[in-house]
């Protein structure tokens, strides 16, 4: 059986979860690695076979996504032509975190494809929803990687086939100590915002992870360092708090830590702005964006705040083991293979 996993490239977290997952896909499949994206900053480690541009969300500088520059990079000539060459009917199967070009590939040709994405249970009915309405980023969601069927990652499991996060086997690995500082990592934001605002508070010491440098520099009481995988774990396990994004897998490796969590969820991005609803249901404190008004709810976080520490248990080996006992997968894929939806005892949004 040959089975292509597609990638989603925009942000760290789709990268950080392959690693686990393709290990694993291995025992049951030859498998070839796609990765489409532009904004990531570590590596995956693993032989890649297609690697695109695709669709990515383009990070602005104020705490938003550029959705000028999103759109203006997104629907290409490029972007079509690769989806037409894609040879997914090579394979029997399409396992997709996210990754746009094999999932309008796979729809146009036929061939079965899978969602296995946080994205897939963040679009679920019974996951939590931020209370501001956001249809257009709901469809862009919904449309973006279009999958029927699949399984998704949440913070909690809340219906069958949503399972809890893959924390990565780097992050369990770590000696977590308290060192006293805080890590951030707040991409959508430029560093004179950050130091503008960190600056406020003089007598604590911030780890600023930042993808406007490729160099470390010290301001005050501010470090400002360059993305890099093994240092931002190394931060992250050894400060007392963390400030993010409302991403996924950053603040559930701070949460299986133990660590106080602050997340700030981008603007223009519905993903985010339903994890923070979902990480607020939790009791992390969530802020609108980051600005020097907040400062004293900042100040008040780090002093009161309890942290919420959830030790999530490594199922990546069953959970791969429950997918490909649950997918019926054909010896080949016939030319233009009928879609198998519904998929008996997968979710569907």
């Amino acid at each position: 059986m040959k089975i292509l996993y597609a990638i989603q490239g925009t942000g760290n977290g789709h990268i950080s979860r392959a690693r686990d997952i393709i290990p694993e896909l291995k025992k049951y499949a030859d498998v070839d690695v796609l990765i489409s994206g532009i904004q990531a900053d570590v590596s995956l480690g693993i032989d890649v076979r297609y690697k695109f541009n695709g669709m990515s969300f383009i990070f602005g500088k104020k705490g938003n996504v550029d959705l000028v520059q999103t759109f203006r990079k997104c629907i290409t000539r490029k972007f079509l032509k690769e989806v037409k060459e894609l040879p997914v009917k090579k394979y029997n199967l399409i396992v997709n975190d996210f990754e746009p070009i094999s999932a309008w590939a796979a729809r146009l040709k036929g061939v079965p494809c899978i969602s296995l994405s946080h994205q897939f249970a963040v679009l679920h009915h019974l996951s939590p929803k931020p209370k501001k309405s956001d249809w257009v980023g709901k469809m862009v969601l919904g449309h973006y990687a279009p999958v029927q069927s699949g399984f998704g990652f949440h913070f909690t499991s809340f219906a069958p086939g949503i399972f809890t996060p893959i924390i990565r086997q780097q992050v369990r690995n770590l000696d977590v100590t308290n060192q006293g500082h805080i890590t951030v990592y707040l991409p959508a934001y430029d560093n004179e915002k950050l130091i503008k605002v960190f600056s406020e508070m003089p007598n604590e010491e911030f780890q600023i992870f930042s993808k406007h440098t490729t160099r470390t520099f010290q301001v005050g009481n501010i470090l400002i360092r360059p993305i890099e995988n093994q240092s931002f774990m190394n931060s992250m396990a050894s400060c007392k708090a963390v400030v993010c994004g409302a991403g996924f897998e950053t603040p559930a490796e701070a949460i299986f830590m133990g660590k106080k969590l602050m997340v700030i969820p981008m603007k223009n991005q519905y993903e985010q702005q339903c994890n923070a609803a979902a990480l607020a249901e939790m009791g992390i404190r969530t802020l609108k964006s980051l600005k020097r008004k907040y400062i004293p709810q900042i100040e008040a976080w780090l002093e009161f705040a309890n942290p919420l520490h959830i030790n999530f248990p490594n199922e990546t080996e069953s959970i791969v083991k429950f997918i490909m006992e649950s997918v019926p997968v054909a010896d080949s894929v016939p030319d233009r293979a009928p879609l198998p939806w519904p998929i008996p005892g997968l979710l569907s949004t």
